[in-house]
């Protein structure tokens, strides 16, 4: 007759992870950020596409819900993202309106930081860029690399990640909106307290960096530097 093992000896479910993302590869990625999470004592499955029963969720900025991430997608500066247009110091162009007319360039997907919101702001000053002066690029450093290159005359980037490049790039922003929210990792169901296994992955994932491994961060987007429980480090005031 068999026996039953103790319970001691019995393996715990993994915690399973689901990554809404862009990215056209997620195999490095997913192997090193798995790897990552087992040495820090999370024991997880990744997940890039349906998923019913996930536990923990990643999504973008700009995810409309009532519920509040356990760990939000913060950029360099431990912030929520913030959109801004820059342009070239040397190019005079000192509002948002004197771009009728003018060339731009956005970053491809569907993540509101590197687009919708930009373009937004354009049109309340009455610039809606034709299709032929639209450049969508694949990420940001290339959005960037247009505007450098003389090929756009203003590019869509993230304050914490362009302003480091202003002063010795000769840039300036243009336009600042205001901080996007959303963006982070969610849990399903939301609970008060999260059980053993969820509360070690969230520790593994409050650690991890952008600048201790990049290939890991190539499925989240480019202006994500790490996670930050929710209530810390409130956002500084921005405007318009």
């Amino acid at each position: 007759m068999a026996s039953l093992a103790p319970a001691s000896s019995l393996a715990e479910d993994p915690v399973i992870l689901q990554v809404f993302t862009e990215a056209r590869s997620t195999v490095v990625a997913s192997h090193r950020l798995k790897r990552y999470l087992e040495e820090a004592g999370c024991s997880a499955e990744l997940v890039f596409g349906p998923k019913p029963n996930a536990d923990l969720v990643f999504r973008p900025a700009g995810y409309k819900t009532t519920n509040t991430p356990v760990l939000r997608a913060v950029n360099r500066d431990g912030q929520d993202p913030v959109p801004v247009w820059v342009t070239r110091k040397t190019a005079g162009v000192s509002s948002l309106a004197q771009l009728q007319g003018r060339d731009v360039s956005l970053i491809a997907g569907s993540d509101p930081v590197g687009g919708s919101l930009a373009l937004e702001a354009l049109a309340e000053h009455g610039v809606e860029p034709a299709r032929g002066q639209r450049y969508e690029a694949g990420d940001f450093s290339s959005a960037l690399g247009l505007l450098l290159h003389n090929n756009t005359h203003a590019a869509v980037s993230e304050l914490g990640l362009v302003t480091p490049f202003l002063e010795n790039q000769g840039l300036a922003v243009t336009w600042q909106g205001q901080p996007v929210t959303g963006a982070g990792w969610y849990e399903v169901p939301p609970q008060a307290e999260p059980d053993a296994g969820i509360a070690d992955c969230l520790m593994a994932l409050s650690k991890l960096k952008r600048n201790d491994d990049r290939q890991i961060f190539q499925i989240f987007p480019e202006w994500v530097s790490g996670f930050a429980a929710p209530e810390s480090q409130p956002n500084k005031e921005t405007s318009r």
